[in-house]
């Protein structure tokens, strides 16, 4: 069990019955009254997402979860593909819900996946991950107001705006959660 007020982004829970991913969350303090977690949960069976409100002092069971390492193969319309690090299995991770993480998935590249009675369910990326520039404007001389940024495009097709001094080619740390450019990475 779980108390609501320690429910995070990406825990697994027991709700109904049913295990729901807990895909958003908010901490709501009001002036008046008790304070409270407005949830968003996704149905790891069905998809279906729910809001729900619950109390910060009430407790959640939380559902019996375990993280494998995985290798990212691919993707195609409906599922990432990737391969269990020490068995060698192959399996499919649905790509409903998961659209956004594609962006910062790299083929090759282990991730840790969360399974749910031998079912993927999340596929859990690190909070900060270097991309390769693809395509970049050049920065025009004398265009240097401060704090000018551009849009580039990475190798995974994500758009992000970046300094000015970006080119195609770089490598830049981008934050996961915002998709905002954290810094150039000279290696």
């Amino acid at each position: 069990m779980i108390k609501a007020g320690q429910i995070a982004k990406g825990h697994c829970l027991m709700w109904k019955d049913e295990p729901y991913l807990v895909a958003d969350r908010e901490f709501v303090n009001p002036g008046k009254g008790a304070a409270f977690v407005r949830v968003k949960l996704k149905n790891v069976r069905t998809g279906r997402v729910l809001q729900e409100t619950i109390k910060t002092n009430d407790s959640v069971e939380e559902a019996d979860v375990f993280d494998r390492d995985a290798q990212y193969l691919y993707a195609d319309d409906a599922n990432y593909y990737f391969m269990d690090v020490e068995s060698y299995d192959q399996f499919a991770v649905p790509r409903e819900g998961l659209e956004d993480r594609i962006y910062y998935m790299k083929e090759g590249e282990t991730y840790r996946i969360v399974m749910w009675e031998a079912n993927p369910i999340d596929v859990t990326v690190p909070l900060k991950t270097v991309l390769e520039v693809s395509e970049a404007e050049e920065a025009i001389r004398g265009d240097t107001v401060t704090g000018a940024t551009k849009p580039v495009k990475t190798e995974t097709g994500l758009e992000v705006k970046v300094p000015l001094f970006i080119k195609q080619g770089d490598r830049i740390l981008v934050n996961t959660e915002s998709g905002d450019y954290v810094e150039r990475v000279h290696e």
